[in-house]
């Protein structure tokens, strides 16, 4: 019980941070989580109060760590108040840090979110995935896992950089599509030029070029449509050929719903578009589209062989 009382309060805190620059994604999620727990509510309201009367103190008068009064009841209220303040305090000097370097921008399953650089780029990222970037160097992006779309500003004299495990992409004025599962990598040229690893075994991706590559297999270039590349954004996704395996972890992806094949279809190959929306019907559509079964699996999806049902 003290161990979720914990958790819970670090979510508070999370919260409260997160609410000062907030958009109506973020205040739905957050509407969200206080109805999900009565005592979510609670430790908010302790979070909120907590970094009133912290903010309260001037900078110079802030206490290395928060003080014990001497002459006052050690209520449960204020252990959990000086907690709380002086987690906050953690945050706080976490986020001066941060402001002078790198900075992680992660999303959930399911969630989507688009960052602005300082440059005039873009980076669209979708869901379950996790990308490192510098506002030092904002011309430097690290994909740590997932998927990102890359609409980059060109410039000659300080080209856009992403990594993304032992590879590096060097952009020539473009938009394209970074896709990292594991050891597994898919890049996709929609608009420009990409180079691949330049320097070692450099290979240029020119519009309507795919890049694959995967702990089994060599890397392969393949011609993608344009629009099958930035197609996520849009809520649709488009294959060519593409095994049941890859379409269902993207439906996981871009869903946040657990989904997987079983191994006597996840070979098999699809070409069409998969319009996401609205959950379990667009699982139940897609597996009519595979002409596949879509079945309720411990709190996700199996796709497999025979009839769907539907829960």
């Amino acid at each position: 019980m003290t161990d979720r009382r914990a958790d819970i309060e670090a979510e508070a805190i999370g919260w409260v941070i997160r609410l000062r620059d907030a958009g109506a994604d973020e205040w739905a999620a957050f509407t969200d989580w206080l109805e999900a727990d009565p005592a979510n509510a609670a430790a908010y309201e302790e979070a909120a109060l907590a970094e009133q009367e912290w903010e309260g103190i001037a900078p110079a008068e802030r206490p290395a760590a928060t003080p014990r009064p001497a002459a006052r009841p050690l209520t449960r209220r204020f252990f959990l108040s000086t907690g709380i303040a002086a987690a906050l305090a953690g945050v706080i000097a976490l986020g001066t840090l941060q402001t002078q370097g790198t900075y992680t921008v992660e999303t959930a399953a399911g969630e989507r979110r688009t960052i602005e650089l300082p440059d005039g780029s873009r980076v669209d990222l979708n869901g379950s995935s996790r990308i490192l970037l510098d506002r030092e160097d904002p011309r430097v992006a690290t994909l740590e896992r997932g998927e990102a779309l890359f609409t980059v500003v060109h410039n000659d004299a300080d080209p856009f950089e992403v990594r993304t495990g032992d590879a590096l992409l060097r952009d020539l004025g473009t938009v394209f599509n970074v896709r990292r599962d594991g050891e597994a990598l898919d890049v996709a040229v929609a608009e420009g030029v990409v180079e691949y690893n330049p320097g070692r075994a450099a290979v240029t991706l020119r519009a309507g070029m795919a890049l694959r590559r995967t702990a089994d297999s060599p890397l392969q270039v393949e011609q993608r449509a344009p629009e099958a590349i930035t197609g996520w954004r849009d809520g649709r996704l488009v294959y060519d050929a593409a095994t049941i395996g890859a379409v269902a972890e993207d439906l996981s992806r871009n869903l946040g719903v657990p989904i997987r094949a079983e191994q006597e279809v996840a070979g098999r190959p699809f070409t069409g578009v998969i319009r996401v929306d609205d959950g379990a019907e667009t699982i139940q559509r897609a597996a009519r589209l595979m002409g596949v079964s879509a079945r309720p699996s411990n709190g996700g999806w199996t796709l497999t062989a025979g009839a769907s049902e539907t829960p």
